[in-house]
């Protein structure tokens, strides 16, 4: 039975406890560093989907701040975004489409901001245990998912208003993301069921 109090271990501390302070840094520090590369990857590789390819990258966003918690979660999308603010070209479209603060002020800049704000609550909520079963672990994700796509949506129609920014902004990427949460919902809650067979 699935409890949603907090205080539930993430994913990634049962897996790789830590028992004292200069552990528990370097495995955050570890966890952060390889989560960002995780990140920039995801946004370059495209998968071919309908109507238009789809990268990993909310993907990733989320089933990270599940395995990682709130913290490790946004302090991960935090060094992804700062990479990307130094002009490395870890971004979707980099270096095509520009670097730094010109391409984060871009159209993408919304999602960017979203993603980091879906990291704290999707992993809170992983902190709950809402990761421990498909039906909760949907519900974090379809919540998730809304965050980065409600803070997208805003930034963009502010540059190319509303009807455009539902028309080019979301509507193609109804059914990847669907496929993403599903995906999500089925991963995460077998991976504890892996743990409890260790």
């Amino acid at each position: 039975m699935t409890t949603y109090a907090a205080g539930q271990p993430a994913l990634s501390a049962v897996i790789w406890p830590a028992s004292d302070g200069a552990s528990k840094a370097a495995r955050a520090l570890l966890l952060v560093v390889v989560g960002s590369l995780a990140l920039a990857v995801s946004a370059k590789v495209k998968v071919p989907f309908y109507p238009v390819d789809m990268t990993m990258q909310t993907f990733v966003v989320m089933v990270l701040a599940m395995a990682y918690g709130w913290r490790l979660g946004m302090a991960t999308v935090a060094l992804y975004l700062a990479e990307g603010l130094m002009g490395l070209p870890v971004f979707t479209g980099t270096p095509e489409r520009g670097l730094g603060l010109a391409y984060m002020l871009g159209t993408t800049g919304g999602y960017l901001v979203g993603m980091l704000v879906a990291a704290g609550i999707v992993g809170w909520l992983a902190e709950r245990g809402f990761d421990r079963n498909v039906g909760s672990t949907l519900v974090a994700m379809m919540i998730g998912t809304f965050v980065i796509f409600a803070l997208g949506l805003a930034w963009l129609a502010s540059l190319i208003g509303f009807d455009k920014a539902i028309t080019f902004g979301l509507m193609p990427f109804l059914y990847s993301e669907a496929l993403k949460i599903a995906l999500a919902a089925v991963l995460m809650p077998l991976a504890w069921k892996l743990m409890a067979l260790r």
